[in-house]
């Protein structure tokens, strides 16, 4: 795994990044909760062999970015992290890219925020804004109290075999999960459920990508995830022999999805520019 040499100090938290350089549009990659930035790797590598600028980085309480003692995970912690890290860097329009939490995250900021993003990609997250069911709601109210009930010490193998369904998937889950106190990864559920607020009316106001593993069966993704394409109208890429965690169960794929989305966007802004002038 690829240590971060990036380091931004804030308010309650010590974040740490990787900052690849490139010529074309820069892309930041979120990873989901309990997971970090290796989760990416592959993508980073792949978007970056094409010449993107490709930002990583743990979020707060994950891998090596810090919550100082006695601060607990929340979304606005995570939500001000992404905006004081594209700050720091310069990034005015990124393509913002995220992974389940990572997912919800992006959305909220883009949603806050529509100017600072050039496209959103989500993967594996469910939809922030889409109608939920009577069932899906108390699925919602239940999960973390359900998750307290497991014992620390089963959890991260109950939470990797849930999310990814290759050996080496699982594996490398399993060995993330485990290094996050239950305490710790308790609040980021909890974050993550706070994201999801149903609105009728609200579409992307930027571009939009959604990928999912076609084996997903966490949460509503694989049931909310086609109803949201049809919604914004836009193609759902579904990898597959994939779980929830797409980039570690079928890496190339996933990598091979994000890069074309990536250019159909960089080409149609291209047009866009040459037909203005």
């Amino acid at each position: 795994m690829e240590n971060l040499s990036g380091l931004l100090d804030l308010p309650g938290t010590r974040l740490r990044y990787r900052d690849r350089p490139g010529r074309r549009r820069p892309v930041v990659l979120t990873h989901g909760a309990g997971m970090d930035h290796a989760m990416f790797e592959a993508q980073a590598e792949a978007l970056h062999v094409e010449g993107h600028r490709v930002v990583t980085w743990d979020l707060p309480a994950h891998g090596e970015s810090l919550l100082a003692p006695g601060t607990r995970f929340t979304a606005r912690i995570a939500l001000d992290g992404l905006g004081a890290l594209l700050d720091h860097l310069g990034l005015s329009r990124p393509v913002l890219a995220g992974h389940s939490l990572g997912g919800n995250l992006s959305q909220a900021f883009v949603r806050l925020r529509p100017d600072r993003a050039f496209a959103l990609i989500v993967v594996d997250s469910t939809w922030n804004t889409g109608p939920l069911s009577r069932f899906e709601r108390a699925m919602l109210r239940l999960a973390a109290p359900s998750l307290a009930m497991i014992p620390a010490s089963r959890l991260p193998a109950l939470m990797a075999k849930a999310s990814a369904v290759t050996p080496e998937g699982i594996a490398s889950a399993e060995a993330t999960f485990a290094r996050m106190p239950k305490p710790v990864f308790l609040d980021v559920w909890r974050a993550t459920t706070s994201l999801v607020e149903p609105d009728a009316a609200y579409r992307t106001p930027v571009p939009l990508g959604l990928i999912r593993g076609e084996k997903d069966k966490t949460g509503n993704i694989a049931t909310a995830m086609p109803r949201w394409a049809a919604a914004e109208r836009v193609a759902e890429h579904v990898i597959p022999g994939a779980g929830h965690i797409v980039t570690l169960d079928n890496p190339a794929a996933t990598s091979r999805a994000m890069r074309e989305l990536i250019a159909s966007w960089e080409a149609g802004a291209a047009a866009n520019t040459e037909q203005g002038r």
